[in-house]
């Protein structure tokens, strides 16, 4: 009797601890898990932070790295940072210069869906701005239309850095 009450017990927890779970704000990506113990304040925090991205992924899966900023903005929202407080920014950049087509473009490229398209509106609707190598981009043949809405194309990924530099943001190192 007493094994079944502690069972109940955890499960009850179990199931506390998963209905608890925040919504997260960009959906189907940027898994996380809550850490309850962390030691920072977040509830003042403000970020800006520009991540790089240069390895495409293969076609038609979902290019990982570009993954991480969906996971920054739910993990940091989930412990308490205000959605405004974050502001990323992606610099796309050799072979995942292909990763920023348009889904019909890739599409009739690669004969399979863009699978990162979703990934990146939901990135670009919640404080990020995404620029793509216009050196990369003029290799791989990506021209400025071809792009998801709202994908821009800088000269190079070396002057968006520098330009992102001069506005505040520093460089995410993973």
């Amino acid at each position: 009797m007493k094994t079944s009450l502690l069972g109940f017990g955890l499960l009850a927890t179990s199931l506390t601890t998963i209905a608890a779970e925040p919504t997260p704000v960009i959906n189907d990506f940027g898994y996380f898990y809550n850490v309850p113990a962390q030691v920072s304040d977040l509830s003042q925090a403000q970020f800006k932070i520009a991540f790089d991205v240069g390895d495409g992924a293969k076609h038609g899966e979902q290019n990982n790295p570009i993954n991480s900023l969906a996971r920054f903005i739910n993990m940091h929202v989930a412990h308490g940072v205000k959605p405004e407080n974050i502001q990323l920014a992606l610099v796309v950049h050799g072979s995942a210069s292909v990763d920023m087509l348009e889904n019909s473009v890739y599409k009739s490229r690669f004969d399979v869906d863009n699978k990162n398209q979703s990934l990146i509106t939901q990135l670009l609707a919640n404080n990020t701005v995404v620029y793509v190598c216009g050196q990369s981009a003029m290799h791989m043949k990506v021209a400025p239309e071809q792009l998801i809405p709202g994908v821009k194309m800088a000269l190079s990924a070396m002057t968006a850095h520098a330009q992102l530099q001069q506005q505040g943001y520093t460089l995410n190192p993973f």
